[in-house]
């Protein structure tokens, strides 16, 4: 099978794409905008980008009729945002948090998130997560405008907040005690599993 993205309408290249790349790691990062009310959402177009300096990167996608999500308005306006990484236990709150909310409603106060004041940034922070990772602004790249169009987001690592129980004897997060949730396709998620060695070659 060979397909033109070309001759797919936006959803449907939506659906190949995520149905494909797999796992996709969840960012669930909270923002707040210029009045102070916070917000917080899902994304799972998202990855780390190189450790000097510490970056990320996530994706916010403008909505179905081409209008800017929350996150990434408050972003632009504040310049800074925590990003935080989602464990199993976590898995229902954040697909709570996925709920379109009109503006200005906190995703915090109406689904019961615990919040925490962050140490170097205004959007305030998840203490029940494995880890996560106060950011400032680096950048964003505007991929395209309109319904489902793609915003890089980059942000610069100020702060690391994790979980004791989560460092192996080595003082490193240990992936077998994060159980991190991914992003499948559909209504699907992954929880991470098996792991095999393969050193690599020098």
């Amino acid at each position: 099978m060979q397909l033109d993205p070309d001759s797919l309408n936006a959803r449907d290249m939506y659906q190949w794409m995520t149905h494909s790349v797999l796992p996709r790691p969840i960012a669930w990062v909270s923002t707040v905008n210029n009045a102070g009310v916070s917000n917080l959402a899902p994304f799972s177009f998202f990855n780390a980008v190189c450790a000097r300096p510490p970056t990320l990167m996530f994706c916010p996608a403008n909505d179905r009729f081409g209008r800017k999500k929350d996150t990434l308005m408050n972003i632009e306006a504040n310049g800074e945002f925590v990003l935080h990484l989602v464990s199993f236990p976590l898995a229902e709150a954040m697909n709570a948090t996925a709920a379109s909310l009109p503006s200005g409603e906190s995703e915090f106060e109406r689904f019961h998130v615990p919040s925490v004041p962050s140490a170097l940034v205004r959007p305030p922070r998840i203490p029940t997560a494995p880890v996560a990772f106060e950011c400032r602004l680096d950048r964003i790249v505007r991929i395209s405008d309109g319904p489902i169009g793609g915003n890089a987001v980059f942000g610069r690592i100020v702060q690391i907040h994790a979980q004791d129980a989560i460092l192996g004897p080595d003082g490193r997060p240990d992936p077998s005690r994060i159980d991190l949730i991914s992003r499948g396709g559909g209504d699907y998620y992954f929880r991470l599993g098996d792991r095999f060695p393969m050193p690599r070659p020098e």
